[in-house]
């Protein structure tokens, strides 16, 4: 272990991690059968595209439609049109988008089949505002949203209640013909009609809830998204609408498969493996606080591990925006971490967003270990300054210990490995 190159190491975890989530390794096993009629592709999301590619690679059939994806994040296809559009704040091009996907579903018959291909990032590449709302108002949400710390849960039912899109409708545009969603989830739990504010996928909140949900995490929106969230107009279809009674939902790719593969991975290597949860929410800066506690209790007193031994956990964290800093909140949880382990030896950690990029910048996250912070310090960076001031990608950018594998082509959320020596 002494000789082990800890960041190598932990950079073939998140390998190991983000190779379990591949559409292409896994998309092949959950295809529908093929239709009598036509089959439309419809998809969303910051792999989106790569999941069109995987796709069309096990498909041998006739095959046609849209996806939209980040900004960069596209993949080549044959079949099928691969747009783009910005994440996390949408743009016009997104708006563009969102009318390609429902105009693509428009018009057809029960012997059609529409196939679904949904993941994480979809809720800002789909803005479709409602008659009398704007583009404008849409990203005032987002932003909102973004800022408030709320968890992914509430958002999405606060969005759905804003968008033509959201919340089941773009599957119920698609009716009568069958939907079948592959989902490659990036929510805490898996719940398939939160991931992108599920498109395809209607879930049970409701107005009253999307309102209260506002309430409580004191969010100012524009006046006229709250007019339009105290009417009729705004309710979504629910569950039971008849409209969905044929359409099925397969979860291909989740946080729970990939930190199995990461623990394997580690236990291949020599190293045992904990995995603690797959869906760990909260402020990123609390739970890097409680997970810093638990691997100096590591560390120190060999308790409730014996070391050496890889932690491991995922989900999704959220941060509250107290200031105008760059980071994300991979790198938020950990520049808590390394304030909480600062001084201890035999502590090295990554923290990383499964898609390849963290907040909006470059990283995907970021290595710390107990010298992380001093080394801050030596070249003049106050680690708890940047903490107060949401300015984790500038810590880490000082030390050089950012972590930039690019864009990935999935999206299973938050990976973090702690390793204690």
């Amino acid at each position: 272990m002494a000789e082990l190159d800890a960041k190598r190491f932990l950079t073939s975890i998140f390998d190991a991690a983000v190779a379990a989530a591949d559409p292409e390794k896994t998309i092949r096993a959950y295809l529908p059968e093929k239709p009598k009629g036509r089959t439309v592709v419809v998809g969303a999301g910051k792999g989106a595209a790569q999941m069109a590619a995987a796709l069309e690679k096990a498909w041998d059939g006739p095959l046609e439609g849209v996806v939209v994806t980040r900004y960069g994040y596209g993949a080549p296809c044959e079949r099928l049109r691969v747009l783009e559009a910005s994440h996390p704040v949408p743009d016009a091009a997104g708006l563009e988008a969102a009318k390609a996907l429902t105009d693509q579903v428009s018009g057809l018959t029960a012997d059609d089949l529409v196939i679904a291909l949904v993941c994480g990032g979809g809720s800002a590449l789909l803005p479709a505002p409602p008659a009398g709302l704007t583009l404008a108002d849409e990203i005032a949400v987002n932003e909102a949203l973004l800022a408030s710390g709320a968890p992914i849960s509430a958002m999405n039912a606060v969005r759905k209640h804003v968008s033509t899109i959201k919340g089941g409708r773009l599957a119920a545009a698609a009716y009568p013909a069958k939907v079948v969603s592959l989902i490659v989830s990036d929510i805490p739990g898996d719940n398939p009609a939160l991931v992108a504010s599920g498109p395809t996928v209607p879930d049970e909140a409701t107005r009253a809830q999307a309102l209260e949900i506002i309430a409580t995490y004191g969010m100012k929106l524009p006046e006229a998204v709250m007019a339009h969230l105290n009417s009729p107009e705004a309710d979504a279809p629910l569950a039971d609408d008849e409209r969905f009674a044929r359409n099925e939902v397969r979860v291909i790719a989740s946080a729970a498969v990939s930190l199995e593969a990461a623990a394997a991975e580690a236990k291949r290597q020599g190293v045992e493996a904990v995995i603690l949860s797959d869906s760990i929410e909260g402020e990123a800066r609390d739970v890097g606080s409680v997970h810093a506690a638990l691997a100096r209790e590591v560390a120190t007193r060999d308790r409730p591990f014996r070391k050496p031994v890889l932690i491991l956990s995922g989900g999704e964290t959220t941060v509250t925006l107290r200031a105008k800093g760059k980071g994300g909140r991979n790198s938020e949880f950990l520049l808590a971490f390394a304030l909480g382990i600062d001084g201890v030896p035999g502590i090295n950690a990554l923290a990383a967003d499964t898609d390849g990029i963290d907040g909006s910048e470059d990283n995907a996250g970021a290595f710390a270990d107990g010298t992380s912070v001093a080394r801050m310090r030596a070249g003049g960076a106050d680690a708890k300054a940047m903490l107060a001031g949401n300015n984790a990608w500038t810590a880490f950018h000082s030390i050089g210990d950012l972590f930039v594998p690019g864009p990935t082509g999935t999206n299973v959320n938050d990976f973090r490995a702690i390793l204690v020596r």
